[in-house]
């Protein structure tokens, strides 16, 4: 019996234990999604805070409740660990870890590059790893694939590094027969209440068609519809297309935000009216700037990838310049409706309502509230925050900002020269801050969406 025909078996027979690499927003999900459908999951994590947390059923994010975890704990369907040793005792190994960009806004893939050496210490004949983490055309070939193939001889690039990789066995194992890998990019969108892990379709390539067949048939156990193609770089690049089409359309509209505000036009009014149109129109909302970790940082991986094909990408480049600047607009935005009013910025305290980078979560991935504060503090500005979902800003790969979320009510509104709506979460009690603030500065539209009139209310 080959090898691909023994991981089939196995998981077409639910029997498969599975290891998910990184607990986060996209790793926690799928791992309790395997193990409702009754696969035996082991989460990986190099956060030694979270393991604890896990293994007693609670949860450390505010939209996944702390029951699933609980419930899938007590049936033994679910445990975490931050042990990789763990992995040589999987048949599944899945990679769900973040991939940032470095000071340059080059691709950082030190965590792909770090999970794929820890799966190369005790990868072994039969097991399928599969890459969700969004990246560029060819990493999955080109950076996983070498790593896992070859062992140490493919990761150490000089002397020096190979004390690092001590333990690492020499090997020549091939793809798609001894060991099979795949891409298969994630579609999380945090706490909405239409799609979850299951029931949106998933893309999957594989290095090989034997690859691809069992990727395919992992994710067919938990997933409503797979979306087979062609190769893992096909997969790359649909992530990349889907968050690119995003990006350039959300600047688009931040952009004629801005030539609509100058020419006294409500950019809000004018996506209304043309959403109305029943085909050739999709609607896209303007804001502070982008969040998540997906659209900001995922369409300079492709940038980065197609200089080495000559190729300059002028509308991606654009699109994220446009993006980039709209926390420094809404700060000129705020600056002018202080000056318009007697007060100066410098001398002006600001209360930031909302900091996750999208209403009704605690997700603060790039967060453009985050770059708000710093603009705003640089400009001698005195800032605050509300927010329901984030008692306590926490440390990030740029900020650490040290600060707590405020007291929400009229004393502390009114105490504030200006209230700035940066996320609109709904448990906000907009009404409360219309009738206290001094001035209000809406980056959401959230008042005129809620019905929630004043005439202290500026739109950015």
């Amino acid at each position: 019996m080959t090898q691909k025909t023994q991981l089939l078996n196995k998981i077409n027979s639910r029997s498969a234990v599975i290891g998910i690499i990184g607990m986060g927003y996209v790793g926690l999900p799928l791992a309790l999604t395997f193990a409702e459908k009754d696969f035996t999951v082991i989460g990986f994590d190099i956060d030694d805070r979270k393991i604890p947390l896990l293994n007693k059923g609670e949860s450390y994010i505010k939209h996944i409740d702390s029951s699933r975890i609980l419930e899938q704990v007590k049936k033994k369907k679910f445990s975490a660990t931050s042990d990789f040793s763990g992995l040589i005792n999987v048949d599944a190994i899945i990679i769900c870890v973040p991939t940032p960009l470095d000071e340059h806004r080059e691709p950082d893939l030190t965590y792909i590059e770090e999970s794929g050496r820890e799966i190369a210490k005790y990868l072994k004949e039969g097991q399928l790893v599969a890459l969700e983490s969004s990246t560029y055309p060819g990493t999955t070939d080109e950076v996983l694939l070498p790593i896992l193939e070859k062992g140490i001889s493919a990761v150490v690039g000089i002397e020096e590094d190979k004390e690092e990789m001590i333990g690492v066995p020499e090997r020549n194992m091939k793809v798609g027969e001894n060991f099979f890998l795949a891409f298969s990019p994630e579609r999380e969108d945090p706490n909405n209440p239409d799609y979850t892990t299951s029931t949106i379709p998933k893309v999957v390539g594989g290095v090989t068609p034997n690859c691809l067949e069992v990727a395919k048939a992992l994710y067919d156990q938990i997933i409503v519809k797979t979306v087979p193609v062609s190769s893992a770089r096909a997969a790359e690049a649909t992530k990349l297309l889907e968050n690119i089409f995003r990006s350039i359309n959300i600047a688009l509209v931040n952009e004629l935000k801005m030539v609509f505000d100058r020419m006294e036009i409500d950019v809000w009014e004018v996506i209304r009216a043309a959403a109305t149109k029943p085909f050739g129109f999709m609607e896209f909302q303007p804001g502070p700037g982008l969040g998540g970790h997906c659209i900001p940082i995922d369409p300079f991986y492709l940038t980065w990838k197609a200089r080495e094909y000559d190729i300059n990408t002028k509308f991606i480049e654009l699109a994220g310049e446009i993006n980039t600047y709209q926390p420094y607009y809404v700060v000129e935005k705020t600056r002018d409706v202080l000056n318009q009013n007697g007060k100066s910025l410098s001398q002006s305290k600001i209360l930031l309502i909302g900091v996750s980078y999208k209403r009704n979560i605690d997700d603060m991935r790039e967060s453009p509230s985050l770059k708000l504060i710093e603009l705003f503090r640089s400009r001698g500005s005195q800032i605050d925050y509300y927010d329901p979902y984030i008692p306590k800003l926490p440390p990030t790969r740029k900020y650490n900002f040290e600060m707590s979320s405020v007291q929400f009510n009229s004393s502390t509104i009114s105490s504030h020269d200006l209230v700035l709506i940066s996320t609109d979460h709904d448990s906000v009690d907009y009404q409360l801050i219309a009738d206290n603030a001094k001035l209000i500065v809406d980056t959401r539209n959230v008042f005129e969406r809620k019905g929630v009139k004043s005439g202290k209310i500026f739109k950015a």
